[in-house]
């Protein structure tokens, strides 16, 4: 089975891609920093499961459906630009709030709004849509049997849930969010900085093109 592929480097690929400077960071920043961990672990839950989704889409072909019908990709990808936007507005909406916050004074609805938040943040991301398509197409030989497609749907999404859950744990230590509570409207600035531009790059990017 381990002759048909080459796992620790496809592992190495979900790594980086993974635990790279991206919109699912910043939300679990956010939320394990102002919401404390309980909440922070249920948004990293919804990452890793969509994560999950788009691995088993794409192993079964979903993934290049999608590609092959442009209208689908941009649907997702409208979608998640705006979702992106929204988490801007919500963040700058709270920089500009007057007063300081004590620590888990600002609260998720649910632990179910979190893991929805997390969720949809990664069923709405092209580019997780593009990692998993290419993994697939490029990663694995045609014909891979079910046992391997398996094997690497199972360690991509361990891998998922090690990076996602480690960052929760990582922003809702004692002393980071000691720092976000001093440093409040200056953290939810860079969040709404960086939701926008990552929305902003996705509404304006055009990732399928024609051929």
């Amino acid at each position: 089975m381990l002759n048909d592929i080459n796992l620790p480097l496809i592992l190495v690929a979900a790594f980086v891609a993974s635990a790279s400077p991206g919109p699912a960071t910043m939300a679990l920043a956010g939320t394990s920093m102002k919401s404390g961990r309980k909440y922070g672990l249920a948004l990293a839950a919804g990452i890793a499961t969509g994560s999950l989704i788009w691995s088993v889409s794409a192993a079964f072909g979903l993934a290049a459906v999608m590609m092959a019908n442009a209208w689908l990709f941009e649907i997702v990808r409208y979608f998640g630009a705006a979702y992106l936007l929204y988490l801007a507005y919500k963040s700058l909406r709270s920089a500009f709030k007057s007063g300081d916050v004590e620590s888990g004074g600002m609260k998720t609805a649910s632990m179910r709004a979190a893991y929805g938040k997390g969720l949809a943040i990664h069923l709405t991301n092209p580019k997780a849509i593009l990692f998993f398509g290419s993994l697939y197409s490029l990663g694995i030989p045609s014909g891979a049997s079910p046992q391997t497609l398996l094997l690497v749907i199972g360690s991509v999404f361990t891998l998922s849930v090690i990076v996602f859950h480690g960052y929760a744990l990582m922003f809702s230590s004692a002393r980071v969010t000691a720092g976000y509570v001093k440093l409040r409207r200056w953290f939810e600035g860079v969040f709404a900085l960086g939701f926008g531009i990552a929305g902003a790059k996705i509404l304006t990017t055009s990732i399928v093109t024609a051929e």
